[in-house]
């Protein structure tokens, strides 16, 4: 009698899946192998290896790989510093990492193209101090630099958990141990935060892989990533079979990276423990 309580208590979530997850998917599935006839083809899933399809996705993940590298190489020491602060201080902070997460997400890339224009608030505060001015708006950098704002408190959370796990005997025993902190931190802080890093490096690359409204409003169109190709097959062509064809592709390649990073963090908790 339990059980059956517990799975009709279940029931609303498996309607909502079923509905919004994976019918979803069964539709894009069918339109990428599908014509507008509704005879089955692979066209629309090998047209990936068209030039322009190819150099969008391979700018997709390049851009996706150097925003998980400099969100990894700022977050680490800043959760470092974070968890080695007093605790009303690091709810503080958190908060502070947390708050721009609020405001709506359109709004904040609006706010960083008013703010590297080029008659921006950061030119126009670099020519009172007689500075060069920045032109990096309607370039990759300017969505990296984006990117890497909107999608850092995602590396920064998941790695401060981890690390505010770790039991401070651990520290003190292998100080006690002759164990210098180079040793502790590779030896000891690493392996144990994995976990938190394996994280982080995957809810920050699979979103900035499928992004297209940073590159569309910081791109000025001179930056076309894969969402980008996606979004104009829907939007603008109206063509659904290819952009699902090219959804399924890009599908993939997030399962494809997300499956990967989990063996790696699996065999590296293996490894610590």
């Amino acid at each position: 009698m339990r059980n059956l309580r517990r799975q009709l208590l279940a029931g609303p979530y498996l309607v909502w899946m079923a509905g919004f997850i994976l019918l979803p998917v069964v539709l894009i599935l069918y339109y990428a192998f599908t014509t507008t006839s509704g005879q089955v083809t692979l066209f629309n899933v090998t047209s990936i290896t068209a030039s322009v399809h190819m150099k969008s996705l391979l700018l997709s993940l390049k851009l996706a790989f150097a925003c998980t590298v400099i969100c990894l190489a700022l977050s680490y020491p800043l959760a470092m510093i974070l968890n080695n602060k007093k605790e009303k201080r690091q709810g503080f902070i958190v908060f502070i990492f947390i708050l721009p997460m609020w405001m709506n997400f359109m709004l904040r890339i609006l706010a960083w193209k008013m703010l590297l224009s080029n008659n921006g608030v950061i030119n126009s505060a670099l020519e009172v101090f007689g500075l060069p001015g920045l032109d990096v708006l309607n370039t990759p950098s300017a969505v990296v630099f984006c990117m890497v704002y909107d999608f850092l408190p995602f590396m920064i959370l998941p790695i401060y958990n981890a690390m505010s796990k770790i039991e401070g005997d651990i520290i003190e025993a292998a100080k006690d141990l002759g164990a210098g902190n180079l040793t502790i931190f590779f030896k000891i802080i690493v392996p144990l935060t994995m976990s938190g890093v394996i994280s982080g490096i995957i809810m920050v690359f699979v979103p900035a892989l499928t992004s297209f409204a940073i590159s569309d409003l910081l791109g000025g169109g001179k930056v076309l990533l894969i969402g980008n190709v996606i979004e104009q097959a829907f939007m603008q062509e109206y063509n659904w079979n290819l952009g699902s064809g090219l959804s399924v592709v890009l599908m993939v390649f997030v399962i494809v990276s997300m499956a990967l990073m989990n063996a790696h963090g699996e065999e590296g908790g293996a490894g610590v423990w």
